[in-house]
């Protein structure tokens, strides 16, 4: 698996909401081998303040040069990123990690909490131009209100598959849960549901696919400093007893594999 650490310059910067950012940068080496579910590792300043990279999902690759990521700003290093300019550069180092392998024999159910929303996008892309028809696919977005879903909607439904939105406070779709929508739709024996989100979300996830038996894959987020296993700061056990790095082994793991302590 290549990985690269390159100057990646920023070509556009989309502030979505008013904590949510998407940052698009020219980043060709990395765009050329990036696979849905992967991520990468900015450092966000030029000095040391904050001294260690941090791990963004690729929401996006444009063209054969260019990759997006999407983020909330929450502390010093999305700050720093928060107020990007164009034609700033910023080292990046990826893509990392294994990412989602998609089945094209079944229907694809995407299921997106929260930020964990953004990665999906690079996933349907593929999707649809792997399949021949994604008439009986399906997209799930959730978030606890309209501002955390409704920015990336569109995008997703570009591509021709049903979406269905389900918020918490219900000021955008159902009011409820993704899994709620998830229990109330027909899903088939050789279907394949991805999701990327909330840990209580994809454990909740997991029960469902495991009680209907059809294949899950999970994108889990970590705190990790390095992104290559060295630091083990993103280790969680498995279900086999051991520990497994969310870095190296994932961060997309098939769901029957993973301990979920809900």
């Amino acid at each position: 698996m290549s990985q690269y650490q390159e100057n990646a310059t920023v070509t556009r910067v989309e502030q979505l909401t008013e904590k949510n950012y998407r940052l698009t940068f020219e980043s060709p080496l990395i765009a050329g081998v990036c696979k849905p579910g992967q991520f990468v590792m900015i450092r966000t300043s030029i000095g040391q303040d904050p001294l260690l990279r941090r791990p963004f999902s690729v929401h996006q690759v444009l063209g054969e040069s260019q990759i997006q990521i999407y983020f909330k700003e929450v502390g010093r290093g999305t700050t720093l990123l928060a107020h990007a300019k164009v034609g700033d550069a910023y080292s990046i180092f990826g893509p990392l990690g294994r990412g989602f392998k998609i089945n094209t024999g079944g229907p694809s159910i995407l299921v997106g909490g929260g930020l964990g929303i953004a990665p999906l996008l690079l996933l349907l892309k593929e999707n649809c131009r792997l399949k021949k028809t994604f008439d009986n696919d399906l997209v799930i977005l959730g978030g606890r209100s309209r501002a955390e879903v409704e920015p990336l909607l569109e995008d997703f439904k570009q591509y021709g598959v049903t979406v269905r939105v389900a918020t918490d406070d219900g000021s955008l779709g159902y009011q409820g849960y993704v899994t709620d929508i998830l229990k109330a739709s027909q899903v088939t024996g050789d279907s394949t549901v991805y999701g990327c989100g909330p840990e209580l979300m994809l454990a909740g996830l997991a029960k469902i696919c495991k009680e209907v038996g059809v294949a899950c894959q999970v994108s889990v987020e970590s705190v990790m400093a390095c992104g290559m296993g060295a630091c083990l700061g993103c280790s969680r056990p498995d279900k086999k007893g051991s520990y497994i790095h969310v870095c190296l082994n994932g961060p997309v793991f098939d769901a029957e594999k993973l301990e979920w302590n809900m």
